[in-house]
């Protein structure tokens, strides 16, 4: 016999004995795996977290972040934040700023004063503190403190509310339109405390302007006439001085 024929002959005898025909999957149970002796339990978060040689741990269920990924930050240890930017903490609030001088101002009100301006809502007729006053001043925001309106320019409505024929302070007064309680009304606000009013109507004395302002007594604040320069008010003293020297 050749000798490539006997090699042949007897690696034959050596091969597995498989009783599938040809095409036929094989039916052998392959042997079974064997468990890693360190197994490693991903179902808790509290199991160690594999590590890359050199770089930090990754977070559980996460790959390992390599530094030389674009946008990936560099951390000198593991654990180690970065610094707060002083320049994203908020600053507190002077306790001098209009908002703060506001804030304490609004935290004085009376129940029916915040209720009236800053819930916008409405005193009951004849019940406020001036809708009755007849004395010569000013009347201004309950909370800013601006001037809002003038004697000079109250007139009796019949309404129940103090009415004024127009403002003191064109500025210091604005007007929205207020589609509330099934009505379209133009609502009166302060402009610098943003403090609802009350609202305008165009039913007022035709020899005033025809306006009416019909105003909260809640949200305002009476100055006399006399009264002007100690309240910090003294420029509109002209006001009431005109009027005493154009009497008869």
């Amino acid at each position: 016999m050749k000798p490539v024929a006997f090699l042949a002959l007897a690696l034959s005898a050596l091969a597995p004995v498989s009783c599938e025909k040809p095409g036929q999957a094989s039916t052998t149970t392959p042997p079974p795996l064997q468990p890693a002796s360190n197994p490693v339990d991903y179902s808790s978060t509290s199991a160690a977290t594999p590590r890359v040689s050199g770089l930090p741990a990754a977070v559980p269920g996460t790959r390992p972040a390599l530094e030389s990924e674009p946008g990936t930050p560099k951390v000198s240890s593991v654990g180690a934040q970065a610094a707060p930017d002083p320049a994203t903490k908020p600053m507190p609030e002077k306790p001098d700023s209009p908002a703060a001088k506001l804030k304490d101002q609004i935290e004085k009100l009376t129940p029916i004063q915040r209720y009236v301006t800053q819930e916008s809502g409405t005193e009951r007729a004849f019940t406020g503190e001036y809708w009755n006053n007849h004395e010569p001043g000013i009347y201004v925001d309950i909370v800013s403190n601006k001037p809002l309106f003038s004697s000079l320019d109250k007139f009796d409505s019949g309404c129940g509310w103090p009415s004024f024929a127009k403002t003191l302070a064109k500025d210091e007064v604005k007007e929205l339109t207020d589609n509330s309680h099934g009505m379209v009304r133009t609502e009166v606000r302060s402009s610098t405390a943003d403090s609802h009013l009350g609202h305008v109507f165009d039913d007022g004395p035709e020899a005033l302007g025809g306006l009416r302002y019909c105003i909260n007594s809640a949200s305002i604040r009476f100055i006399h006439q006399k009264d002007l320069d100690k309240e910090g008010f003294g420029e509109y003293k002209k006001l009431f001085e005109k009027k005493e020297e154009a009497k008869p």
